[in-house]
């Protein structure tokens, strides 16, 4: 089989799985009960316990965006850092193999 009608294959395969869950959920969404974490479930129970928290926030961030937005910043600083010592190791490793 040709480089050409592999790539082709695969660009196909990848927008058959971008767009196959589009298509399956079709405009349904948290309302219905679709995309509902485990975290809206737990919060439930914690708020029926009657658990009261010992201390509250030093800063609420103002609003969902910028929560996510550092989120987001925090998992790509420690993906840095994961990337960064597995580099390290595999230089190293390469480093010996050729001395």
């Amino acid at each position: 089989m040709k480089t050409r009608n592999v790539n082709v294959i695969l660009i196909i395969l990848v927008i058959v799985i971008a767009i196959l869950p589009l298509v399956m959920y079709s405009g349904l969404g948290e309302d219905e009960g679709y995309f509902g974490g485990s975290d809206n479930e737990a919060g439930a129970v914690v708020e029926e316990s009657g658990y009261v928290p010992w201390y509250e926030s030093i800063w609420e961030p103002p609003s969902g965006e910028i929560e996510s937005l550092l989120f987001a910043l925090q998992a790509a600083i420690g993906a840095i850092i994961i990337g960064y010592f597995f580099g390290y190791w595999k230089a190293e490793s390469k480093y010996r193999k050729d001395k």
